[in-house]
């Protein structure tokens, strides 16, 4: 019944564009397994959604199209592609993501016009050289090539890149995140244009030289890789304003990451660091700086020059006291040092005004500093699991504290 409706609603949908003459067409959610042959009829038609439904190839119909220069097949069942799909040359933009393709077609090719292409969570193991000739991308998305189960699927995913991917020098955008890449291509530093680049979730133990000839980058995301360094180069991604440089394995940072000086948000959660570079405090635009789950036993002082932050996170690591500088971050919002070896806490901590969130928990804290009562925009206080017996009164004029959790403390139930 559910199809039967859907086809109905197609051939409305397909009646109704014919006769107002859009250029745009919606058959998309409407469990087609074949297109109404009514459908070449539109050949003014530019845009075509037809994502969403339960397609087994592509629409011989869409031949019939000389105008069509978007088309979303986006989860579909396109097992595989038949050549209708290289006779589409006018294509701009094409999105066969969320579908099952196990192989992607030679004549994909074909289509030289396209800016944008989408083959993201398919079941690709290797991409056709034929890609080669599509010097006209601007956005590539290849991630999660194989990974959709790959409990079932462990030889699936992109282990290599093309040589020839370094021809298309005109994106500006590539995702190449949850794949099993082990090494990235030295020729990736032809693509000077990216403003892009997603590289999470493979299993990349170095980068290469080449990466820091991406000068135009803004964003950069190598999260959930093996990464035990960083080339010197990567400060030469000045245009840098986001890094995230996550669950990795790295000891120590390059100086050169204080020339980042355009990065507001850093992430280097989850790594095996001890100590941070002086080089550090250059980065006077960041407003999110995550150090959480390393091995750090004190925070340089130079991080007192960052005072633009408004997220500052340092939990899971090895510290023993909170520096007086912090106090001087007035912007913070939320501060999160949970999970260290902390006893005691700076006054200067209540020069913090502008705090909505504090995390302390996990910590061997035995009290807290009257000057807390000055956090007056303070809605949540997190103290479980320390040593506390007792809380200072100023905590009574924060009029906005809305939760605060003192479990796990030996405090007395008259102090709390």
């Amino acid at each position: 019944m559910k199809s039967e409706i859907g086809r109905r609603t197609a051939h409305a949908r397909i009646d109704r564009c014919l006769r107002d003459g859009s250029t745009t067409l919606d058959l998309s959610s409407l469990g087609l397994s074949e297109i109404p042959e009514s459908l070449s009829d539109l050949t003014h038609l530019a845009r075509l959604d037809l994502s969403e439904n339960n397609l087994s190839d592509i629409p011989s119909s869409l031949r019939d199209l000389p105008a069509l220069t978007e088309l979303n097949l986006r989860a579909n069942f396109l097992e595989t592609v038949s050549d209708t799909l290289g006779d589409l040359v006018t294509l701009e933009v094409l999105d066969l993501r969320e579908n099952g393709l196990s192989q992607a077609p030679d004549s994909l090719g074909n289509l030289i016009a396209l800016t944008e292409l989408n083959l993201s969570e398919n079941y690709l193991s290797a991409l056709p050289d034929t890609l080669k000739n599509l010097t006209a991308l601007t956005r590539l998305n290849l991630s999660s090539l194989g990974m959709l189960a790959p409990e079932f699927f462990p030889t699936l995913g992109l282990t290599t890149l093309p040589e020839w991917l370094g021809n298309l020098t005109d994106l500006t955008e590539l995702d190449l995140s949850s794949n099993r890449l082990t090494a990235l291509p030295e020729v990736l530093g032809n693509l000077t244009d990216l403003t892009l680049l997603n590289l999470s979730g493979n299993r990349l133990t170095t980068l290469p030289d080449t990466l820091g000839n991406l000068a135009s980058l803004t964003k950069l995301s190598l999260y959930g890789n093996q990464l035990t360094a960083l080339p010197e180069t990567l400060g030469n991604l000045t245009d840098l304003t986001e890094l995230d440089l996550s669950s990795n394995r790295l000891t120590t940072l390059p100086d050169t990451l204080g020339n980042l000086a355009s990065l507001t948000m850093l992430s280097l959660y989850g790594n095996q660091l001890t100590a941070l570079p002086e080089t550090l405090g250059n980065l006077t635009n960041l407003t999110e700086l995550d150090l959480s789950s390393n091995r750090l036993t004190t925070l340089p002082e130079v991080l007192g020059n960052l005072t633009d932050l408004t997220t500052f996170i340092a939990h899971d690591n090895l510290l023993t006291a909170v520096p007086e500088w912090l106090g001087d971050i007035t912007d913070l919002t939320l501060l999160g040092l949970s999970g260290n070896r902390l006893t005691t806490l700076p006054d200067t901590l209540g020069n913090l005004t502008s705090l909505t969130m504090l995390s302390l928990y996990g910590n061997q804290l035995t009290a807290l500093p009257e000057t807390l009562g000055n956090l007056t925009d303070l809605t949540d206080l997190e103290l479980w699991n320390n040593r506390l017996t007792a809380l200072p009164e100023s905590l009574g004029d924060l009029p906005d504290l809305t939760w605060i959790n003192l479990s796990g403390n030996p405090i007395d139930a008259d102090d709390r």
